[in-house]
């Protein structure tokens, strides 16, 4: 009983936070804001083959090196190749890095993810058959309705928009510490188990790995290696859950989902904060003349 609510707390806080993350990203910006960044094929090409040629193979290289159970080893596989996560708007929030391109970025993911796992998943995980509606519908639903009724309220009613956007945005980072912590404790078994057993180190290699992939061909993206690094880093657990749960039904290949997330939280929040720390140092020296982007 506990457990069947705090996975419907989960559930509810992957919906709120979803929404309302979207609806603020539409309330703080102008279509053409959003869709701008997107112009640039080069920048859009590099995003793509990163996110779904370069983490991908990052990930089958990561379930050859640590021992993994089977169940285990398609849970890191579909982190690995799901991405577009909403998370990625409030780490570049964090961060101070572009939240248009932010935006842009993780619509243009997002999109792609829906076409690509169906047609690579079950490829590589034989055994799972995934229905494009399946994920199509929920990525529909939850974000790209919301942002665009945000960027529909921006253009007709701004000063509407400047009002709901911060209660929007809190309201987003309390469904994000509920997501969190429901999360932890109705998985708190199969957590503890892929820590004792080592499958821990898949997504610490993993996370880490994709940040640094991001950051390093995201430096032509517009100046956009901050967004890159952390989109790429933070993978798409909405998606992945998707699969795991409705392709395959395996209660170990979700865990293993859920503790990724977590290991994501806990890997990209740090480096976010250490970005911003970063910028604010440099800024006096770039209001000097001293540095130059």
């Amino acid at each position: 009983m506990r457990v069947g609510f705090l996975q419907a707390l989960s559930s509810i806080g992957i919906l709120v936070f979803s929404v309302c993350t979207m609806l603020a990203v539409g309330l703080s910006h102008t279509l053409r804001e959003i869709s701008a960044p997107l112009l640039d094929s080069r920048g859009a090409i590099r995003a793509l083959v990163v996110n779904f040629v370069l983490v991908p193979l990052l990930a089958y290289g990561v379930v050859q090196v640590v021992p993994l159970d089977r169940s285990h080893a398609t849970g890191v596989m579909l982190i690995g190749m799901g991405a577009g996560a909403l998370f990625l708007m409030r780490l570049t929030a964090v961060a101070g890095g572009n939240m248009p391109l932010s935006a842009s970025l993780t619509v243009l993911l997002m999109l792609a993810t829906v076409l690509y796992l169906p047609l690579v998943v079950p490829r590589v995980v034989p055994d799972v058959k995934v229905r494009p509606a399946a994920i199509a519908l929920p990525l529909l639903w939850t974000m790209i309705l919301p942002l665009g009724a945000g960027l529909y309220v921006r253009a007709r009613h701004q000063a509407l928009a400047e009002r709901l956007r911060p209660w929007l945005s809190k309201l987003a980072m309390v469904a994000l510490a509920v997501l969190i912590a429901a999360t932890l404790v109705a998985n708190f078994g199969g957590v503890v188990r892929i820590i004792r057993t080592g499958a821990i180190f898949a997504p610490l290699i993993l996370i880490p790995g994709a940040f640094c992939i991001g950051w390093v061909f995201g430096r032509e993206y517009r100046g956009g290696h901050v967004v890159l690094g952390l989109g790429t880093g933070q993978r798409n657990i909405a998606a992945a859950m998707v699969v795991a749960t409705q392709g395959m039904g395996d209660q170990n290949a979700e865990v293993m989902v859920v503790v990724s997330s977590l290991v994501g939280f806990a890997v990209l929040f740090p480096i976010a904060w250490l970005l911003a720390r970063r910028s604010r140092r440099q800024r006096p020296l770039r209001h000097g003349g001293m540095v130059h982007a």
